[in-house]
């Protein structure tokens, strides 16, 4: 797949943190958004031009998507980035 030949980076969702700095995580609602529409993850995975298995790892946040692919999947899914993808905070974690 296209997206899938791109060069990406693989990293935890994680920022690196200080005394003062809460940890922060990248979360997504793909799951919700695509559920919504009726799509399994393979029909979500060939429109976005990704594997199921992208796909997946998107969904249960054990893959963080180039910014390239995030605005690929929000036009997929008819939603703005930042309603797909947002930042949390975890303190102490």
């Amino acid at each position: 797949m296209l997206l899938d030949t791109l060069p990406s980076m693989h990293y935890t969702a994680r920022m690196p943190t200080s005394r003062s700095t809460p940890n922060r995580r990248l979360e997504n609602r793909v799951r919700i958004a695509r559920a919504e529409r009726g799509w399994s993850q393979d029909d979500l995975a060939r429109r976005s031009g990704v594997t199921r298995q992208t796909i997946s790892s998107i969904e249960t946040g054990q893959y963080v998507p180039s910014a390239l692919l995030a605005f690929v999947l929000a036009e997929q899914l008819g939603r703005p980035v930042d309603d797909l993808f947002y930042l949390t905070t975890h303190e102490g974690a």
